[in-house]
């Protein structure tokens, strides 16, 4: 449990906002993004049989909210930004990508780890010489840093190689632009949003889902 001033916290939030270039606006684009997932709902012929397009809509969507969980172990203890976006207009349908996606096209998972069993299995399973050295590396802001153009990229071409009906794979991809687009959160009553833009998308926040 961290207890620090509310105004040391939000100083914290906004040295996160400031330090990554977001851009910042008074604008809620919630109902421009909930309006853009009904769009590509509606228009999924393949993906989602016409009685259920309901399930994948949030009725009363509400813009994501961030919250910052201190790094206690790093020199000036900043924030680790955590967004929650269980209420936003794309939670559902971020859902049912994922899912499509697995059962579709799963990514190669060779240096991937699902969880903590993952790794012990995974250690167990592979031969340690006395000389070898087991390193861990950490990336700064690795959630604002993806590149949303080049994991679409990979997207499509592991739908192509497995031969995913052409309709389908581009529902699929359009999900993933929508998706991607609505990268943003609300904080003191503003709307700040990545700058690194790529073509169809922007970068991501880590989401709490």
């Amino acid at each position: 449990m961290v207890i620090l001033p509310t105004a040391q916290y939000e100083s914290k939030i906004e040295d996160f906002i400031q330090t990554n270039n977001f851009q910042t606006s008074t604008k809620n684009q919630t109902k421009t993004f909930q309006a853009q997932v009904r769009k590509a709902i509606n228009k999924s012929k393949t993906l989602i049989p016409p009685e259920n397009k309901w399930k994948h809509i949030n009725i009363n969507p509400t813009a994501p909210s961030i919250k910052g969980l201190i790094k206690l172990h790093k020199s000036e203890q900043p924030i680790r930004p955590v967004v929650n976006w269980r209420g936003t207009p794309a939670y559902k349908l971020a859902l049912l990508f994922t899912q499509k996606i697995h059962q579709m096209a799963p990514p190669p998972n060779t240096y991937n780890l699902q969880n903590t069993r993952d790794l012990i299995k995974k250690l167990e399973d592979t031969p340690i010489l006395p000389h070898f050295a087991l390193a861990s590396l950490d990336i700064t802001n690795l959630y604002t840093n993806i590149p949303v153009k080049e994991t679409r990229d990979i997207i499509a071409n592991t739908l192509e190689k497995n031969q995913i009906e052409t309709q389908t794979g581009q529902e699929l991809i359009n999900w993933y632009n929508i998706i991607t687009k609505q990268n943003y959160f609300t904080n003191n009553g503003k709307n700040p949003h990545p700058t690194r833009w790529t073509s169809h998308g922007r970068t991501n926040l880590r989401h709490n889902s």
